[in-house]
This record gives C-alpha cells, structure tokens and sequence, in this order.
C-alpha cells in the first residue's frame, strides 16, 4: 500500500475503461490524480469516485487532446495546482472506424496519428522540464496488440499505436540519463469499447477469447492497472523502454482470426 504517496499522477482518458482503472488504482496506492478528459461528466465522476473511495487528491481537467494548446494546458495546471508531474499515462483515443483499408480517408489516418501519436508527443515534451528538474518520472504509454498483431480493418489504430511505440522507445533511450523512464503496455480489457463491440458482433468476440490462453479479458482497475502500477512505481525503477503484453496471454501465438467484410 502507499507505492506511490504523493506521487502526482496525469492520466488521460480517465473518465472510463482504462484509463479510469489505471487511475483509481494509482488513488488506491495513495497518488494525486489528474484526470484529463475530455467528456466533463466522466471526468467529474471518476474524480469525485476517488476522493470518495480513497481519500486523495483527485482533479478533472477538461482536455481535448486533438489539440497542442489544450495538451499543454493540462501538463501546465497540473504543475500549477500541485507543483510537479512525477507520471504521466498517454491512455486518450478518440475511436476507430471498421473498414477496409482501401476505404479509410485522410481524415481518419490523420485524426488517429494526431490523438494517438501527437497528444502523447506534446504531453511528454512538456512534461519533460519537470520531471528531470525533480530528478525523474515515469511515462507509461498504451499502445495495442492491434498494432503488433496488424488486426485487420483497422489501420489507423493500428498505425499511430505502433507508432507510440517507438516513440516510447526514443524517450525511453534518449531521457534514461535523466531517470525518465519510458514503457509501453499493451492491454486486453473489457473496456466499453470492448463490450460494444461484443454486442455488435458476438461471434468474432467469443472467437478472441478462444483464443486467448487465460479466457477472458482483463479488468481495467485490477489487470491492467496493476500493471501500470508497477511501472509507476520505484518497483520498476531499472524498467525503460519496455513494451509489457497485459493480455492473458494473447500475443503469444498472434491472432488468426479474420473476420469477413463485404467488398
């Protein structure tokens, strides 16, 4: 308990699914949370959650990530209202369309690479000064077996994800000499975007979990955030440049399956 008292901790996407685990399970070990979110309803809710159920610190900051001015806002009133940034969780992502790759546009490979890959870009340079003058931080970066795997029909996802990817690698190898370290995770979780998509097509879905070893996916708060947890705190202290597969297994043979569109 206590892993990371006082610790101030910038979550994006934490008005629900995983980032609103990562971020409770940080409240749970004592963290200042901040919640960028860019839905005022879900991030007032879970900000009010944690005070209530872990006696902490805990404060919404309205953020749209498709901008550098209101990224840079965040990493700044955080500094301003609690005087550092000790982490920092990329988690935000603005939805995928289903399609084939023939059909995608401009504007959805460049809205995916803007939110996915831009917005962690912005957050980490600002929040660069910070950490190196406290002497260190953690920047945790979710990324996506999509990516790894190539699943199919969504390619912009599965671009900018990889591409966060090798962003937290650069950091991870360029700032290890000011005790910044960088990790990705890549998560399998039962997200509301995970259960829309198993309402929607309930055959593809039971098929994933086939073949995933462990059966099932994870729990936001307690899988997956235990996992960032980990990298957040001094436990993981000689951890850098790492990508973790929190998915129950799923990544070790790939995936197979190949769900049919029409032409």
């Amino acid at each position: 308990m206590n892993r990371l008292q006082d610790k101030v901790a910038i979550v994006t996407g934490a008005g629900q699914g995983i980032g609103r685990g990562v971020v409770r399970r940080f409240a749970s070990e004592g963290a200042i949370t901040l919640i960028a979110e860019i839905k005022p309803k879900t991030g007032e809710q879970t900000a009010a959650e944690i005070a209530a159920d872990f006696g902490v610190k805990s404060k919404f900051v309205r953020t749209d990530m498709s901008s550098k001015e209101s990224v840079i806002g965040m990493i700044d009133s955080t500094v301003a209202e609690f005087g550092r940034v000790d982490i920092l969780v990329n988690n935000a992502w603005s939805g995928a369309t289903y399609s084939r790759l023939e059909y995608k546009t401009d504007e959805e490979m460049e809205r995916a690479m803007r939110i996915g890959v831009m917005a962690a870009f912005w957050a980490m340079q600002a929040v660069f000064p910070h950490m190196r003058s406290s002497g260190g931080g953690r920047i945790i970066n979710m990324c996506s077996l999509n990516g790894v795997n190539a699943h199919m029909y969504t390619v912009e996802y599965n671009t900018a994800k990889e591409a966060l990817r090798t962003l937290t690698r650069t950091a991870a190898r360029e700032w290890a000499r000011h005790n910044i370290l960088a990790n990705a995770i890549c998560p399998a979780a039962a997200t509301p975007a995970y259960e829309m998509f198993a309402r929607s097509s309930p055959e593809n879905a039971a098929l994933v979990l086939q073949q995933n070893p462990m059966g099932r996916m994870g729990d936001p708060e307690l899988d997956i955030g235990g996992v960032a947890l980990f990298l957040a705190s001094d436990d993981s202290r000689y951890v850098t440049g790492n990508t973790i597969y929190a998915d129950g297994g799923g990544h070790i043979n790939g995936v197979s399956w190949a769900p049919e569109l029409p032409d």
